[in-house]
């Protein structure tokens, strides 16, 4: 898809207003989990992308009886007793898919082969099949990468794994774990990056029955057990919301978005420090938060426990006074693209100075930013933080490439039409 962005020379609307689209991350682990439990289980307002309907098909695929009803999906648990449908399972282009249905599959006996789409076998999965092959799982990768031919049944124990790739493998073993025999004590080597995506796997497992004892991040124990049926209503997504949330100060106006838990374990909650730091005003309630945009000041920061923001941060940092440091997030470079890599090829193009490190980027902030040719490198984050400041440029952006965006918020350009009809224009499918 094609997508055409005039820049807006003047908002003349106030204050924008937005309903957050459900979290990913929690549909993911709320599906899963649900697929382990001992009853009928009913997941409310579940994002609907193609990253989720991977994670759907994989476990439906596995033998999980899923039907949807509106905006709501019923699952009946297996007690952890798979029942392969199909040997082959397709995560598209889901990492987190991948990921998690892997653990999810060692549970079977049968030999099951784990694949998807050309970019997503290049997505790391060795540490992964290591700490599984030490479950006792026959499982086999290429060369640590997907494909993945596995056979089961992993059995519990005491095993160490490495953090500071991706914190997916972690919360992969931590949803099994009750079904392990003796159940699990997983250690931690060395330093553990994107710990509040694991906050997110122990909560949505405690919502189901099941504890994590918790170690500093250092040691995670679980006992053998059994998750119950639950009806788990779905928070709104702080990632998506980022790029809503980043237009207040990029065109100088108000931005208010509802389904937003303020006291949320999401990673990407920290947006709203980041946009505080830069300069905005931030107002929070029960479930509703506003920013209101101010001039931009460039920072500092770490994105370690964050590496999704960093497509927004970069963002923001573009129209920013002075220079804006992102360092620690060397791990961006294993998602659906080397996000440090492209976010230094595509920003530029927008007329702001890059430099580019192993770990971060250095942005020289401008005053003014002009419109270009864009690629999303199949990437959705890079899609819409490429959009956001293209609406906020002087002149035409065409964007190529950014029907990427519906493997997590299909109905990002829908919202901005809400309010951009004069300014985004499909001209190509």
């Amino acid at each position: 898809m094609i997508v055409e962005i005039q820049g807006i020379k003047e908002l003349k609307i106030s204050e924008l207003n937005f309903e957050a689209p459900p979290s990913k991350s929690y549909t993911h682990r709320a599906i899963i989990i649900a697929s382990l439990s001992s009853g009928k289980s009913e997941i409310v307002n579940w994002l609907k992308c193609d990253d989720t309907y991977a994670t759907l098909e994989c476990c439906k695929n596995l033998g999980v009886n899923i039907s949807e009803e509106n905006k709501n999906l019923k699952i009946f648990g297996t007690k952890g007793y798979l029942k392969p449908l199909s040997l082959r399972l397709n995560c598209r282009n889901s990492g987190t898919t991948l990921r998690l249905i892997t653990g999810l599959a060692s549970l079977a006996t049968d030999e099951i082969i784990i694949t998807g789409y050309k970019s997503l076998i290049n997505r790391p999965v060795g540490e992964l099949a290591s700490a599984l092959k030490s479950l006792g799982v026959n499982i086999k990768t290429r060369n640590g990468y997907p494909p993945i031919k596995l056979r089961g049944k992993a059995k519990g124990g005491e095993i160490s794994i490495r953090g500071d790739i991706s914190s997916q493998f972690i919360s992969s073993l931590l949803i099994i774990a009750p079904y392990l025999k003796n159940g699990l004590r997983l250690k931690i080597l060395g330093d553990l990056v994107s710990k509040p995506y694991i906050d997110i796997t122990i909560d949505t497992m405690k919502k189901f029955g099941v504890d994590v004892i918790n170690n500093d991040y250092k040691i995670f124990e679980v006992q053998e057990g059994i998750y119950s049926s639950n009806t788990f209503k779905i928070e709104g997504d702080f990632s998506s919301s980022s790029y809503l949330l980043a237009l207040a100060p990029l065109l100088k106006t108000k931005v208010r978005i509802r389904n937003l838990n303020p006291n949320s374990k999401q990673a990407d909650k920290k947006i709203l420090n980041i946009l505080k730091e830069m300069g905005c005003k931030i107002f929070v309630k029960r479930d509703e938060i506003c920013v209101e945009g101010n001039s931009l000041e460039g920072i500092e920061l770490d994105l370690k426990d964050s590496p999704d923001l960093l497509p927004t941060v970069v963002a923001l940092a573009c129209r920013a006074r002075g220079v804006t440091v992102i360092k620690n997030v060397k791990h961006a470079r294993y998602k659906e693209s080397d996000r440090l890599k492209t976010c230094y090829i595509e920003f530029k193009k927008f007329g702001v100075k890059i430099e580019e490190m192993e770990d971060g980027l250095k942005i020289y902030g401008a005053k003014e930013t002009k419109g270009s040719i864009f690629y999303c490198h199949n990437d959705h984050r890079l899609a819409m933080a490429i959009t956001i400041l293209a609406l906020a440029s002087k002149g035409k952006s065409i964007i190529h490439q950014s029907e990427c965006v519906e493997k997590s918020f299909p109905d990002f350009y829908k919202y901005l039409l809400k309010y951009f009809t004069n300014n985004i224009k499909i001209i190509s499918l």
